[in-house]
């Protein structure tokens, strides 16, 4: 117990100082420190990030900054896949899924790194994304081609968090900054209310089917939310590039942690 508490408090803590998206760490922790199966640290992982993503979301959403149109839409569309995920997760062999992780931690590596040293902006002009805000009412324009990319994008981030235990934030950012014209921190908040909705599915999910370890879960859990308070504190003091090039290079290195898992 004492030692979930630790590993989520350090994951807690680099989710507080680079995001939720930092949450995509709580599985290998999980895997390493207490020797867990892919598919069994999914579901804690999700819990420890689905908390994360809420407290985002509620400031999000007392801020005025959820598109929750947008949200609602993606995470309905994630949430209907979430089981298919966790069916999934328990059905692949362990090693499967520990080099599945590894690419995943690659992609994330990667997509920090370029962000680091280019900025984060879409590369798309504004008239060639699909979802554009009307000037008056500052609401999306919904066309076929919008609700079309935001739902698939949705459905990626849905398998993906029921089969690994991640909230998908690495496939709704980019998702958002290239399809619309939101400013970046509305898209940041829009995104933890889907990592939310969809976490909190792939958690209910596993514990209907008796695939979450309560006696770990919890208190990785309520290690997570400490780390992450005094996370949030220290990132206001730090380089947001250089935390990406450090959470870069963190991820890197996990990732060939669990490819040698695999093999």
């Amino acid at each position: 117990m004492t030692l979930a508490i630790i590993l989520g408090a350090v994951v807690g803590l680099v989710m507080g100082l680079t995001g939720a998206g930092g949450g995509i760490l709580a599985v290998p922790a999980l895997v390493f420190g207490l020797h867990l199966t892919v598919a069994e640290a999914g579901p804690i992982g999700l819990l420890a990030v689905c908390i994360a993503a809420a407290i985002g979301a509620i400031i999000g959403l007392k801020s005025k900054i959820v598109r929750y149109r947008a949200a609602i839409l993606i995470a309905a569309t994630g949430i209907v896949l979430v089981p298919a995920g966790v069916w999934l997760a328990q059905q692949l062999d362990t090693g499967i899924l520990s080099a599945i992780f590894a690419l995943v931690l690659l992609w994330v590596a990667y997509k920090n790194l370029k962000e680091s040293r280019q900025g984060s902006s879409s590369t798309l002009p504004d008239f060639e994304r699909p979802c554009v805000r009307d000037v008056e009412s500052g609401r999306f324009i919904w066309t076929r081609e919008c609700a079309t990319r935001l739902a698939s994008a949705g459905s990626i981030a849905g398998v993906l968090s029921g089969l690994l235990g991640v909230g998908g934030g690495f496939v709704t950012v980019p998702a958002l900054q290239r399809y619309t014209d939101l400013e970046m921190k509305s898209v940041v908040a829009t995104s933890l209310s889907v990592i939310a909705l969809i976490s909190l599915t792939g958690v209910v999910t596993s514990i209907s089917r008796g695939h979450f370890d309560h006696a770990v879960g919890i208190p990785f859990a309520g290690g997570a939310v400490l780390g992450m308070l005094w996370g949030g504190t220290l990132s206001a003091r730090l380089s947001p590039k250089h935390l990406k090039i450090a959470f870069a290079a963190v991820c890197t290195i996990v990732s060939v942690g669990m490819m040698v898992k695999a093999l």
